[in-house]
């Protein structure tokens, strides 16, 4: 080799990066020391762009195509080395390949639960995973911010990175387009292009990236957030219970057979005896065939010899859904909700048959 042969070695003719796989992100062209010469042919191929760095600094940048590297196109490199007359010796710089094109299928998740507050549930505890597609549209910021001077970066080295920066950018988008909870544990996809237009202005401006397609695969909750979601969903498809049970009593009487419909049409019945007998008692007369009630040694009612039951004219829960033939769970539900007026002893509920003869009747 002579000495010619040996300093045409040392610089560089043709910079280019013929690599196929599938996974890289970006890539420090192995210049091995080599300046690169003066009319240098730099070749960029399509999903790719071509990246000049310089003392640390950002040169020029380059799509896909064949350019020639003469001082005319490489402007900014030119101004940052200050040559004066245009450059006739070999230079080094560093050059580094983005890769363009849309990686897809990537995974993300949360790997403990987010907080969120729900104007039905209050703060609550979510997990959430699913997939994204990204593509780089900003190749000296990923540069600066993600990538840095690595040689060969990497989907794998990103993927870890890139799930902890989507999981948080997630929580930050779900607190600001504040999405119920019901609504983000059944409209997925929705929710995905929902939170697209603000995912995309802080991955775009943090790392020069672009989200194209954002997943939600699954939203869970904590097991008692999911049993309050199911009991709304029950009373949404009941509807007014007011009205249900209403319904369940005209039912039953409309059957005209025991059970529910007959114990409402009884009670109906046993409304008026039991006013007859509490006006007999008051008056202190007795009833046709014996000792009325209140008469002289009749038992009074609520004493130990009555066997403590309520008075005639109040009602246990238990006794009332009997009666009507619905289940206690949605007479303690209309009690509560103050529909039906009811007075709590101790730990127990007694209506009144003022009281059930109002809600009733309305």
């Amino acid at each position: 080799m002579g000495l010619m042969d040996f300093i045409k070695g040392e610089f560089i003719d043709v910079i280019e990066w013929t690599d196929d796989s599938r996974d890289t992100l970006s890539f420090r062209f192995p210049d091995q020391d080599k300046a690169i010469k003066n009319g240098a042919q730099l070749i960029v191929r399509e999903s790719q762009v071509a990246q000049f760095l310089y003392l640390g600094q950002f040169g020029d940048t380059f799509q896909p195509g064949k350019h020639t590297l003469t001082t005319d196109n490489i402007p900014i490199l030119t101004k940052l080395k200050s040559w004066s007359y245009g450059f006739n010796s070999p230079f080094k710089a560093d050059v580094f390949y983005i890769v363009t094109r849309l990686f897809t299928g990537n995974k993300w998740g949360t790997a403990n639960p987010i907080m969120a507050r729900d104007a039905d549930f209050g703060v609550v505890r979510l997990r959430a995973f699913g997939t994204f597609d990204f593509k780089i549209i900003n190749p000296q910021l990923f540069l600066k911010e993600v990538a840095g001077s690595d040689q060969h970066f990497r989907l794998d080295e990103f993927a870890d990175t890139m799930r902890s920066r989507m999981v948080s950018v997630f929580s930050e988008a779900l607190a600001t387009a504040h999405v119920p909870v019901i609504d983000v544990a059944t409209r997925y996809s929705e929710l995905g292009e929902a939170l697209l237009p603000v995912i995309n202005p802080v991955v775009g401006a943090k790392y020069g990236l672009e989200i194209t397609s954002f997943i939600v695969e699954n939203v869970s909750v904590p097991a008692e957030v999911e049993a309050a979601i199911d009991k709304r969903s029950s009373m949404t498809a009941i509807g007014n219970l007011n009205d249900y049970v209403k319904y369940q009593m005209a039912q039953g009487m409309g059957s005209g057979s025991g059970g529910a419909g007959g114990t409402a049409a009884e009670l109906a019945v046993g409304f008026g005896i039991a006013q007859q007998m509490m006006q007999q008692g008051a008056l202190g007369t007795s009833g046709p065939g014996g000792a009325g009630f209140g008469a002289p040694g009749a038992a009074p009612a609520g004493s130990a010899a009555a066997g403590n039951t309520p008075a005639p004219d109040l009602f246990a829960p238990a006794d009332v859904a009997k009666r009507i033939g619905v289940p206690e769970s949605d007479v303690m539900a209309i009690i509560e909700s103050g529909e039906l007026k009811a007075k709590k002893i101790g730990t127990s509920y007694r209506i009144s048959k003022a009281a059930l003869d109002a809600y009733l009747a309305s």
